[in-house]
């Protein structure tokens, strides 16, 4: 069970669900005009901190901070900009158009993202990311919201592994060796993603070809991940490592997108069987982390060290002490597995029903936010009945994604192994 102010579904602080409510109230305010104007104190604050560097100063929240909101003086003339507005003294005005975005492409994009989740859950992902500041939370996945378009990651979700090799060379081979995969779960109910660094040799693929690999995999395992275990183990295998075989603007790569795109993904990085060598490719790499991502590497040495992260049953037994006999291969499409993309009725039947689910979770939401102030509409309704029904229709939305998900994602090797169910639920099995 997650522990009460953690800052999860079901474990919310009343301060939590303030800035929860907060987010949620500046969203609606920008997806219906295109902007939103919030204290310039708060605004300030937060520049202050990015640029004066009281906050993180990863190169990511270095990059963060010299762009969109926070670049020059913008507070201060988005001030002037919301007085002559007539917003009032000491109110700014935020917009979309900072950062490249359009309010016609907001909602679509953040409900993409949203899939089978909880939309509060996504949410609060950035908002723990930024240390519960509102202004810092909203840029940051907003920024993310625009990498996702810039760099097309809806269709890299909703392809097949066959169109995504035709477009990007050396793709299939990348997960055929076995190079990164996903098989079975930590001690702590986390998917463990596997990478067998002696498999990577730089110059044997192009990197955009591994980029979308990585953004492939991870976002077919985002879908199998559900609360209250929002995190995965990332297990780098070492054995055999040797400097031909290490990629720094990879690294770099993978390090930026967890951080900046899909915050508190990570819940363990075990390191396993470093040589020698590596160390001094670690004096590198470390200093490129965030200290809270730092902080959830360990190193393991033995294979039975492994044991102590994940369990002999759920461990492949190449390792010593494991006792799964799994042997990793891929599965190639089946014929006929993505018929239900051609039936364009019942698709969109059933995207007109998770549409109305999600409009419906809108309005529910936009009376939560205001509820206990001068605007709530209606004195009966408590906190207590609008959760509690907000709560049941994200349920819904989930049994709605999932019924309309064969339907617009192309089904990959979770779905051909049977570890991906029809419901949106995950089944792992083990040959112990």
């Amino acid at each position: 069970m997650t522990p009460p102010g953690t800052g999860y579904i079901d474990t919310l602080t009343p301060d939590q669900t303030a800035v929860l409510k907060e987010v949620w109230s500046i969203i609606f305010h920008i997806a219906d005009s295109g902007e939103a104007v919030v204290p310039a104190d708060m605004m300030r604050e937060v520049e202050k901190e990015a640029l004066l560097g009281k906050g993180a100063q990863t190169p990511t929240v270095q990059a963060a901070a010299k762009a969109g909101w926070f670049s020059g003086n913008k507070s201060v003339q988005a001030e002037e900009a919301a007085k002559a507005e007539g917003h009032g003294h000491g109110m700014a005005k935020i917009s979309l158009e900072d950062l490249g975005l359009s309010v016609d492409k907001l909602r679509p994009i953040l409900w993409d993202n949203v899939m089978g989740d909880h939309p509060d859950a996504l949410l609060l992902r950035f908002i723990r990311a930024r240390k519960w500041n509102t202004i810092n939370a909203l840029s940051m996945m907003f920024k993310a919201f625009k990498w996702r378009l810039d760099e097309d990651i809806p269709a890299v979700k909703y392809s097949s592994d066959i169109q995504l090799n035709d477009q990007n060379p050396e793709f299939f081979e990348q997960l055929e060796m076995g190079k990164f995969y996903i098989k079975g779960t930590d001690v702590e109910g986390r998917m463990v993603a596997y990478l067998n660094v002696r498999l990577h040799h730089p110059s044997d693929q192009p990197p955009k070809t591994l980029e979308k690999l990585t953004i492939y995999v991870m976002e077919c395992g985002r879908v199998m991940v559900e609360h209250p275990v929002e995190t995965v183990c990332l297990v780098f295998d070492l054995t055999g490592f040797s400097l031909s075989n290490m990629d720094f603007a990879m690294v770099r790569y993978l390090i930026s997108i967890f951080e900046a795109y899909y915050p508190e993904s990570l819940g363990r990085i075990v390191v396993h069987g470093a040589p020698f060598v590596f160390w001094g490719v670690w004096k590198i790499i470390e200093p490129w982390m965030d200290p809270v991502v730092a902080s959830k590497v360990r190193f393991t040495r033995k294979d039975q060290d492994l044991l102590e992260y994940i369990p002999a049953e759920h461990l492949p037994s190449r390792y010593k002490g494991g006792l799964d006999k799994y042997e990793y291969k891929y599965i190639h499409a089946q014929e006929g597995e993505n018929d239900h993309m051609a039936d364009t009725a019942t698709k969109d039947r059933f995207v007109a029903e998770w549409k109305a689910l999600m409009w419906k979770f809108e309005a529910l939401t936009r009376e939560w936010v205001l509820l206990g102030t001068d605007k709530q509409v209606d004195a009966e309704r408590t906190e207590e009945i609008v959760v509690k029904e907000r709560h049941e229709l994200a349920k819904q939305l989930r049994v709605a994604y999932f019924r309309m998900d064969p339907y617009i994602r192309a089904r990959n090797l979770f779905h051909r192994q049977g570890v991906a169910l029809p419901d949106g639920g995950v089944k792992w099995t083990y040959d112990n």
